[in-house]
């Protein structure tokens, strides 16, 4: 009980805290652009950006909403993927992947960027993006607990793509839950492995996610090399990905300002 209680303590003080909102209709949220995303007008070279952003109403006590935005050289829009439940419910498949702005909000929660690749290295890694989002066992399955959700389709997506040695934070409820018949796995960044038993409990080891603790579903952990502690709903206390994407792409301005 007293486990129990602790695990739900986070998401109980971020509703408290007021960072969801659990009143109003999704059709009147936000989903307006968060200026992010490079503008691809002016940005021939290849993008890859994934984003996460908190999940509409309650459930964003306990989780994100995360996606890929991709945009190969000289094209001038981005390609979005994505799982979304509603359309397996529909029965069609819960993988989309379409146009649309790369850099929205989620239903009024305005995303991270919790990692990214430019140029050469960008584009090598959009067509391992593509194969692995067209080979995903659970497109016609969505569950939100424990999975597989759009935070297992995150993490199996990321696993083909280990150049963006992407850190799913412990709020992605859902990231533990393995392909079909497997037990263990790399972890999502390609730095470690991990022991899952259907997303309800593991342990995972990795340079860049530390040591992660999953029970139930929810993740504890600590990554010592960046010096933050991991915990449910209140997600990653101390340095993490979207701060240092934030940093370089400070840095990139200045570079590019200088440069002009």
């Amino acid at each position: 009980m007293a486990v129990l209680l602790f695990l739900l303590t986070g998401p109980m003080l971020v509703v408290a805290m007021g960072t969801v909102t659990l009143g109003g209709h999704w059709s009147t949220a936000s989903r307006q652009s968060s200026n992010q995303a490079p503008d691809p007008a002016t940005t021939p070279e290849a993008v890859v950006q994934v984003y996460a952003a908190r999940a509409f109403s309650w459930r964003g006590a306990f989780g994100i909403h995360p996606w890929f935005a991709v945009k190969p050289a000289g094209a001038t829009s981005y390609v979005v993927y994505e799982k979304i439940g509603w359309r397996a419910m529909r029965g069609l498949s819960a993988v989309s992947i379409a146009q649309r702005t790369p850099d929205s909000y989620w239903f009024g929660q305005k995303p991270t960027i919790l990692a990214q690749l430019r140029g050469e290295a960008a584009e090598k890694a959009i067509a391992k993006l593509d194969a692995a989002a067209k080979a995903y066992p659970y497109d016609h399955t969505y569950r939100i607990w424990p999975g597989p959700n759009s935070n297992t389709f995150a993490a199996f997506v990321a696993r083909a793509v280990p150049e963006l040695k992407l850190d799913l934070p412990p709020t992605a409820l859902g990231k533990d839950y393995l392909a079909p018949r497997s037990l263990f796995a790399a972890a999502p960044s390609g730095t470690g492995w991990q022991f899952s038993l259907f997303g309800l409990f593991g342990v995972l080891v990795a340079v860049e996610e530390g040591v992660e603790v999953n029970v139930l579903g929810l993740t504890v952990g600590i990554d010592p090399l960046d010096f933050a502690i991991k915990l449910p709903g209140l997600g990653r206390l101390g340095p993490g990905p979207g701060p240092e994407v934030d940093a370089e792409l400070i840095e990139r301005g200045r570079e590019t300002n200088s440069g002009s």
